[in-house]
């Protein structure tokens, strides 16, 4: 069994419940997939055909297909055949049994045929992924065809969800783990790599969840550290295949998201509409793939508390910044009450620090992979909890600077233009250390300036763990279908480092507000970003994300549950009617039959 305690999974769902979909999204990632098609016949079938070809659409050209339908044995040849390097994905387990239970096949054991796939499955060498409707929830068959169907169809799913690892229920597009694999201790941490400036602490830096709690409302209790949650993996993790540019993570529905735009033209506002928070509401439309998208109602705040050295810390009370994240642990202080308020839990997480980036690289090549993968970690345990927003968020020592150094470097702005004020407490501006971040950053910037400027090269030489961590969060959270909040430098400057990674991670991304960062704005605009709205928030990173939630929360609610106006609904129930009876058949004049 693999590091991330599977290697079989059984996915089941029923019809258009979104099982394929979330079984793609556990293979996204592998370098390559055999796709297995079991489904036989419907040639003569435009519609059946038609969703063939949506499957097709979806898949990476770098997958390979091959078809069962013909010959159901070939399944079993298949995974006895398959390397442990190998990753099957077969879809799906109806069109075997049907294939099974072919005439021509007939008389056959079908059974033995259920129980040889099963041992395969258990012995396969290689990661496997399999669909099956699930039948157990529906109607009895009226017909003896249908019936022999469902009951091969339900000793199947039983026979595999015995031998696979895990078994997942889809229904509606949401995930219910049905068996989870046994417990198995986690493997010893590798040792950090020795730096000489900072010294790597020894023991790995976990973090952990908190449930900030408020008068009104006040959100249920969650205390299981998140890199001790259970946790899925995606293959790209579990197998050690590093991170590089040109990544295949999955995308946003292209269609739902100006579908449901088109949508709200029609709907019983009484005035104009939404304005600006259309935008909210198209990309909800777009990540849950509905034009009627739900309001996010189990957020995760991910907060990450970055140390850099150096010029850029210039004006940074370290002691403060570690009082405002003891508070956050406490269930205290402004981002708690905020998250409180949305029924959003945090993890936090104190990174490593980060060398001063003027004098050399901020890490080096290793910690830019672990930093990568624990970010990459931290958004599936989000998934694997159920949570269905996630929200950066930030409280470091010299993070403004790096993530302006960060963004300069990858957009060619002015450093001067783009980096924020240094503000103190009492609102008083501290210009001196605003001038020792700028020839931190100015300084770095030359001194790279030969250097390569591949997404990892920028995390090395400027981003730092934190940076690192951020950037891993956005590529897990868009290989798990799960929408991120942007809210601040650090977030726009992961999102430009992902972006080069994988640029689907951007389609994923939102942008509540800039906060009057001019850093924020121009980081948004190359992103392709448009802020939903221009409050000029200064909450703290994050903080100003949880602030505008209820409104977007609102706007997504009101969208989905207001009608269309009556005198639309009435016109389009006039046309539909018209079309109706332009199809009508005449009755004839007299009882009895009508004449042919």
């Amino acid at each position: 069994m693999s590091d991330d305690r599977w290697h079989t999974v059984l996915v089941l769902g029923g019809i258009r419940s979104g099982k394929s979909e979330f079984a793609e999204s556990l293979v996204a990632d592998a370098p390559a997939v055999r796709y297995v098609a079991t489904a036989a016949g419907g040639e003569d079938d435009p519609e059946w055909l038609g969703r063939i070809e949506a499957h097709q659409r979806r898949r990476p050209q770098s997958w390979s297909t091959e078809e069962t339908g013909a010959d159901p044995a070939r399944l079993t040849e298949l995974l006895t055949e398959a390397k442990p390097d190998d990753t099957l994905l077969v879809d799906d387990l109806g069109g075997w049994v049907a294939a099974l239970l072919d005439p021509a096949r007939q008389p056959n054991d079908d059974e033995a045929d259920v129980a040889a796939l099963a041992a395969a499955v258990r012995a396969c060498a290689a990661r496997v992924v399999l669909v099956s409707p699930e039948v157990g929830l529906s109607l009895v068959p009226a017909t003896p065809v249908g019936r022999a169907f469902a009951d091969a169809l339900g000793t199947t799913n039983q026979a595999l969800a015995d031998a696979c690892d895990r078994v997942a229920l889809v229904v509606a597009g949401r995930v219910v783990w049905l068996k989870e694999p046994a417990e198995v201790a986690p493997p010893a941490p590798a040792p950090a790599p020795v730096r000489e400036t900072p010294v790597v602490p020894s023991e790995p830096v976990e973090a952990h969840v908190v449930s900030p709690v408020v008068e009104e409302p006040a959100p249920s209790p969650r205390t299981a550290g998140v890199l001790n949650e259970p946790t899925m993996v995606l293959p790209l993790v579990a197998s050690n295949t590093v991170i590089e540019a040109g990544m295949e993570l999955p995308l946003p529905d292209s269609d739902a998201g100006p579908d449901a735009r088109d949508r709200l033209t029609t709907v019983d506002f009484p005035g104009a509409g939404l304005g600006r928070l259309v935008e909210a509401v198209e990309f909800a439309a777009a990540t849950q793939a509905t034009v009627t998208p739900q309001a996010w109602s189990a957020p995760r705040v991910l907060l990450l508390s970055g140390r850099h050295a150096g010029g850029a810390a210039a004006g940074d009370d370290i002691e403060d910044v570690e009082r405002r994240v003891a508070q956050v642990e406490a269930g205290e202080g402004v981002l708690s009450r905020l998250a409180g308020s949305a029924g959003a839990d945090i993890a936090v997480l104190r990174t490593e620090e980060s060398g001063p980036i003027e004098d050399g690289p901020a890490a080096t090549d290793e910690e830019v992979e672990r930093a990568l993968r624990q970010g990459w970690h931290l958004a599936d345990a989000a998934a694997e909890a159920g949570k269905d927003l996630l929200v950066l968020a930030s409280i470091g020592v010299g993070t403004d600077a790096v993530a302006t150094a960060v963004s300069v470097a990858t957009t060619g702005s002015e450093a001067v233009a783009v980096l924020p004020r240094v503000l103190l407490p009492g609102g008083v501006f501290d210009d001196e250390s605003w001038m020792l971040r700028c020839a931190a950053v100015r300084d770095a910037l030359h001194r790279i300036r030969r250097e390569p400027r591949g997404a990892k090269d920028i995390l090395r030489e400027l981003g730092g763990h934190d940076l690192a961590v951020a950037t891993g969060a956005l590529l897990g959270a868009a290989a798990r279908r799960l929408p991120v909040v942007l809210d601040g430098p650090v977030g726009v400057a992961a999102g430009l480092i992902a972006r080069d990674l994988a640029g689907q991670t951007r389609h994923w991304s939102l942008l509540v507000d800039t906060g009057d960062l001019e850093l924020v704005r121009q980081a948004g605009d190359v992103l392709g970003l448009n802020p939903v709205l221009e409050l000029g928030l200064g909450l703290g990173e994050g903080a100003n994300a949880l602030a505008a939630l209820p409104l977007l929360r609102t706007a997504v609610g009101l969208a989905s549950a207001v009608g269309a106006h009556p005198a639309l609904a009435a016109s389009s129930d006039e046309n539909e009617d018209e079309d109706d009876a332009e199809f009508v058949e005449p009755e004839p004049d007299g009882p009895g039959p009508a004449s042919t």
